[in-house]
């Protein structure tokens, strides 16, 4: 058992839920079993843990190789399901370490985006949602994050809070694809489209 992933998991439900009464909806989208990819929007650096947290199994979630240079942090995080990638682009090693994860049944979490959105208007997408689902074989979750970047408003009730899981997409969805570049990016269009629709739909 991995303390420090359960301790964390454990305080940051608290205090989301106790503090900023964040809202979780659609959890029945996530599979009981089999490995998958959430994706969703990034607009904060409390992202990675406030989704996972939220999630009923075991997920890991990429993080920029810099934080892994202080030895101390770096063994934190690894122990939290943490893996290094180069800011902007996946590496080969880490993409098989990505794909491995998820054929062994575990949760991927991936921001389509690649970097935080600093405004409430979507970003590009880049292609490695794509890339690691057509390889792992495997179902891609949609998710929306509302109120992250604004803490201080959610504290104080005047901004909601919360996370919204949509309908997956389906390996066999995933699959029907062939391997290639115009396929990930297809992929990844998609997926920020289903969650765009999340989103209006959360708004309406």
């Amino acid at each position: 058992m991995k303390i420090l992933y359960y301790t964390g998991w454990f305080l940051t439900r608290l205090i989301s839920k106790l503090f900023f009464r964040i809202k979780i909806y659609g959890k029945n989208h996530i599979p009981p079993s089999g490995g998958f990819i959430v994706a969703t929007n990034h607009i904060s650096y409390f992202d990675p843990p406030l989704v996972g947290s939220w999630m009923t199994r075991q997920v890991y979630f990429f993080a920029k190789k810099e934080l892994f240079k202080n030895k101390i942090f770096g063994w934190i995080i690894t122990r939290t399901n943490a893996l290094p990638v180069r800011r902007g682009s996946i590496d080969r090693h880490t993409l098989e370490a990505a794909v491995a994860i998820i054929k062994k049944g575990y949760g991927l979490t991936i921001f389509p985006e690649g970097t935080r959105s600093k405004t409430n208007q979507f970003l590009e997408p880049k292609p490695g949602v794509g890339i690691i689902a057509i390889r792992a074989r495997c179902p891609i979750i949609p998710g929306y994050i509302h109120g992250a970047n604004r803490l201080k408003d959610c504290f104080r009730g005047r901004e909601k809070f919360s996370i919204t899981f949509g309908e997956p997409f389906s390996s066999e969805w995933v699959t029907s694809f062939p391997d290639n570049k115009d396929s990930y990016y297809k992929i990844a269009h998609s997926v920020m489209e289903r969650i765009a629709q999340i989103k209006q739909k959360l708004e309406n």
